[in-house]
């Protein structure tokens, strides 16, 4: 009864079918001598079937809304097609309801077969889609977020074991089929904007082939944009396909000759707007992260100067790691002014899959984007500016589809978007690294599903350097199946590097600094994006950070510094207050926080050995580097002139340090660096780096990789120390590793 209490949250409940305005309590609260007359009920209050408790006001609001979605007048035909089919693909624009309403009508099918089969799973590419997804849908059914409702993201779990419709990215449903191959715990299994062509949205379309053989019960439901259903018809044969489409037209205006100065063009149009007194939000797609920052600066500085009784011009730049917090509703305050804030969101393509509010009237597109194509030749991402494809145009017109006076500003012409854009956005596992990918593979075919058909096929030569790292990380066995160490490295949600490394902090006894490192590199950069003129000020800031081992060292400092402030202070606000005094971003420390106490779960559950920290002490910034070459041995490079230029090791590449790297802040270059990423663009920066010895890189790498290496003078360098190691120190190191690690090869931790 009590959760009736908190349910109603002292609210009046409007019965349907009664006028009456009395307030309804539960029975075991009335205070009466037990009258029938004094226990108020009502005898039509409808009840929620998913948790029993009578329906809010709120519910019968909401319904009004949804009944308005274009994807309602579906609802019959798809509920007769989901009982009568495995498989049904919704083709639908964005905005239409598809990602919010079909997966509450699995729900509804679910609880009519009492949930024999499991309950339903939606998957979404991007985890700020899933959280708001869930907390939109848990409102509309009128139950409680992380129990009937709940979503499952990245080091965040929002669920219990009772819950019934899940929202979780797609990476998270793969990696549960690590420990459920055949997904037990579902009847339903929806895959939503398919059309992203993500690794693991790929990965799942191919799997579930299979697990829909060995279980006829479960229920596939495909979310796509039209331009991809010919393609999945294809993939998986004649299967039901329902269309919905939006009824609200949208004007385009082509603007020939703004891709020359495309930044120019687009405070035209702002400023325009903004002039034109139209009521409207604006949303602007850029081409990359940093064009937001710039945007954002000209954008702030020329507004500050606009007329205020225009009304505020508020500039949101939303980066694509970060969470989005926008488009709520305007407040009550907000409302009562004569005339409303008008925000200006900055965006990329990461915010195409996000849920905008019915407040954005106007969309300016570059029609480009920067993406990252992976090198399997070099190991190395290149930056890369391309046109968007014709999906991706056609889903930035749709954000506007509930708005009956929205515009579209496309940047380029019409025979640009017919000559030069591709119909669908290029497929993820055809442009990236593939070693995640294929470890989890590799997993999964101790299931006996390996053999995956990809309606996207991975490309050769990426597929045959995935295996060729695994094999030198030491995952692979003789056989070329995961050995036990790629087991346990397949355990971490974590790049495959990465988990090596942590797992050769155990051999080192510096875990507890390995998972602060983990930790700090896998959440989002935890240094803010500067305004124009903080510079010096931030550079200063950072200064008390800095390591002299490097940056992983000085990543270990920030953590520290953010831990102990959060121990000591006594308030949020104080912490905030903290972080941002030191130009720190307060949400990425946080995820890093929650990042390091699941990898630490993760260690205590399979029972890995874990010392106590001694971070400060030189053995222990030597082990931490051994650790760190144990796994990022292919990363590489050296100081060929002295002035900061580096060449990798692996091919012929040259780079500099980031200009946050610490090493860049000091001038004091080291000869040799260990670096964490590393991207071809107009700048070439390796970043997160820090100093190592040839000498120690020659004792950690596996001596067939180092033989593997290409001609060079950095080879010829290591080659020589290797003539001067004395053999007897080699004899000593090797039954150093013996004593310490399991006698089978396969379990070799950190030395190959």
């Amino acid at each position: 009864m009590s959760s009736l209490v908190d349910k109603m949250e002292e609210e009046e409940l409007e019965c349907p079918n009664s006028t009456s305005e009395k307030r309804y309590f539960p029975e075991s609260l009335d205070s009466s001598d037990g009258d029938e007359e004094e226990v108020l009920a009502c005898e039509d209050l409808e009840l929620n079937p998913f948790d029993g408790l009578p329906y809010s006001s709120r519910y019968y609001k909401l319904l009004k809304e949804r009944e308005e979605l274009p994807i309602w007048k579906e609802k019959y035909s798809f509920m007769e097609n989901l009982l009568q089919n495995q498989i049904v693909i919704i083709s639908g624009d964005a905005k239409c309801g598809k990602s919010s309403q079909v997966p509450q009508w699995c729900a509804e099918y679910c609880l009519s077969v009492h949930y024999q089969h499991g309950g339903v799973v939606c998957t979404q590419v991007r985890k700020q889609t899933a959280v708001q997804l869930a907390l939109r849908v848990a409102d509309e059914m009128d139950v409680n977020i992380g129990h009937e409702v709940g979503y499952v993201i990245p080091f965040e779990n929002c669920c219990t074991s009772e819950t019934i419709l899940r929202y979780c990215t797609d990476d998270m449903l793969q990696r549960e089929m690590m420990s459920s191959p055949f997904l037990g715990s579902y009847g339903v299994v929806i895959l939503d904007d398919v059309h992203e062509s993500s690794i693991a949205t790929d990965v799942l379309l191919g799997l579930l082939k299979d697990v829909l053989l060995a279980r006829p019960e479960l229920k596939l439901i495909i979310n796509c944009s039209p331009l991809l259903v010919s393609k999945l018809s294809s993939y998986y044969g004649n299967v039901p396909l329902i269309e919905v489409k939006n009824k609200h037209p949208v004007e385009v205006v082509y603007l020939s000759g703004a891709q020359k100065d495309s930044f120019q063009s687009i405070l035209r149009l702002i400023f325009e707007i903004h002039h034109s007194g139209e009521e409207g939000d604006i949303v602007v797609f850029l081409a990359c992260e940093q064009d937001i920052g710039k945007a954002y600066e000209i954008v702030c500085q020329e507004g500050s100067n606009l007329n205020p009784d225009l009304g505020e011009l508020v500039v949101v730049p939303l980066y694509p790691r970060e969470k989005c917090a926008l488009f709520k509703p305007m407040d009550e305050t907000e409302k009562k002014c004569q005339v409303y804030p008008r925000r200006v969101v900055l965006t990329t393509s990461s915010g195409e899959s996000l849920i905008w509010s019915n407040t954005v009237r106007f969309v300016i597109d570059v029609g480009v984007e920067r993406r990252r194509v992976y090198n399997p030749r070099i190991r190395a991402n290149s930056l890369v500016t391309q046109p968007i494809s014709q999906s991706q145009a056609e889903i930035r017109k749709q954000i506007l589809g509930a708005s009956s006076s929205g515009k579209l500003f496309c940047l380029y012409t019409e025979e640009f978007a017919s000559k030069d854009m591709r119909p669908l956005k290029p497929a993820e596992m055809q442009e990236a690294n593939l070693t995640s990918m294929v470890l989890f593979m590799k997993r999964i075919d101790i299931a006996g599903l390996g053999h995956c058909d990809f309606m996207n096929r991975p490309a050769p030569e990426s597929l045959m350097q995935a295996l060729e790292d695994l094999d030198y990380l030491a995952a692979l066995d003789n056989d070329g199946n995961l050995s036990e160490f790629g087991i346990i490295m397949s355990e971490f949600p974590l790049d495959p590097q990465l988990s090596k490394s942590i797992l050769a902090s155990c051999e080192f006894d510096c875990v507890d600094e390995m998972l602060t490192i983990a930790a700090m590199v896998t959440a989002p950069s935890c240094f803010l994006h500067l305004p124009h003129g903080a510079e010096e000020a931030a550079m200063t800031c950072w200064e008390t950070f800095l390591h002299p081992e490097g940056d992983h060292f000085t990543l270990i400092n920030i953590y520290k510094a953010y831990q102990d402030t959060s121990l000591n202070s006594t308030s949020e606000h104080c912490v905030e207050k903290w972080c941002h005094d030191h130009f720190l971003n307060s949400s990425a420390l946080r995820m890093a926080d929650v990042i390091r106490a699941e990898l630490l779960e993760i260690i205590k559950r399979i029972e890995l050995p874990y010392a106590e920290p001694a971070f400060g002490s030189k053995e222990n910034n030597l082990n931490i580097k051994k650790a760190l070459l144990s796994g990022y041995f292919m990363q590489i490079a050296r100081d060929v002139d002295g002035s900061g230029n580096y060449l990798m090791l692996t091919h012929k590449q040259v780079a500099q340090l980031h200009p946050l790297s610490g090493y860049s802040i000091t001038k004091k270059m080291p000869e040799w660096v260990l670096f964490h990423q590393f991207s071809i663009s107009e700048n070439n920066y390796i970043r997160v780096t820090s100093a190592i010895s040839p000498e120690l890189f020659m004792q950690l790498a596996p001596q067939y990789y180092f033989t593997n290496l290409p001609p060079s003078e950095s080879k010829d360098i290591l080659q020589q120390v290797v003539d001067h190691l004395s053999p007897i120190s080699t004899i000593k190191k090797e039954q150093k590793m013996c004593e310490k690690c399991p006698e089978t090869t396969e379990q070799r931790c950190t030395l190959q």
